[in-house]
């Protein structure tokens, strides 16, 4: 079992959100809805996998709401984009468990008019995990616990804008 080690400093970069914080248009439900490319700077070199996840902190029900979850991806300075739907990535053994996205990076699609606060979180674990496609953010948490070495975080906005009413509307 690991602990995180503080002196160790994780960089989470990405090019998904503009120069003010908001998430471009591509990685929404209201664009292509493909997850975006992440990069890391300064990761543990025991790292043997990261896990990623994406959660609205501002959910008018829910307080906070998963729309991604994904671990056993590849420990490298990169994750890639559009990783494909699917429980198991073929060639990757990247997983995707259920969220908001059912095995699948689901992007911000707050309702027209709100502004919604995301953050995505990845993890430098130190283990493959053996956990079930069909886990959720809770059980993900419960199988890092003890195997983080260390973890970054990234919060941007997304403004869903109101549709500008037709003339004779």
């Amino acid at each position: 079992m690991s602990s995180p080690d503080p002196a160790a400093t994780l960089i989470l970069t990405s090019e998904c959100f503009d120069d003010a914080g908001r998430f471009e248009t591509r990685y929404t439900g209201r664009g292509e809805d493909v997850s975006p490319e992440l990069r890391l700077q300064g990761l543990d070199d025991r790292a043997k996998t990261l896990a990623v996840t994406l959660e609205d902190l501002t959910h008018p029900l829910f307080g906070t709401m998963a729309h991604w979850v994904a671990w056993n991806i590849p420990a490298g300075e990169l994750i890639p984009g559009a990783i494909p739907p699917g429980r198991v990535s073929p060639g990757t053994g990247i997983v995707q468990g259920i969220a908001y996205g059912l095995h699948r990076y689901r992007g911000p699609k707050s309702p027209r008019g709100t502004t919604h606060t995301y953050r995505f979180t990845v993890y430098a674990l130190d283990t493959v995990l053996r956990l079930s496609e069909w886990s959720r953010l809770s059980g993900l948490k419960r199988a890092i616990a003890g195997h983080v070495l260390q973890q970054a975080g990234l919060t941007g906005t997304y403004e869903a804008r109101l549709r500008p009413r037709r003339p004779g509307a």
